[in-house]
């Protein structure tokens, strides 16, 4: 798990939107995006999308494009793997 990973996983104990992950970490769209782009293809993040109570399925085509849009809640295996570490 990268640094950046790490640091977001830290953030999403609780479901936060884009804007409000964006102003914790101080990453750029293209690498937020990415990040959760892989936290999210191994399980450990899910996507909640139009509201913060409805989970949205993964789309990695489109996904790039809607980023920005999204909440985000780390999940019980992303939680695992960020305590361990």
């Amino acid at each position: 798990m990268t640094d950046n990973e790490f640091a977001i996983l830290d953030e999403l104990y609780f479901v936060t939107s884009y804007s409000d992950l964006k102003t914790t970490v101080s990453l750029t769209d293209a690498e937020l995006c990415e990040a959760l782009r892989s936290l999210i293809s191994r399980g450990y993040v899910k996507i909640l999308y139009p509201d913060q109570d409805t989970e949205h399925d993964y789309d990695e085509h489109t996904f790039g494009q809607h980023c920005q849009k999204f909440y985000f809640l780390a999940t019980k295996a992303g939680l695992v793997v960020h305590n361990s570490i």
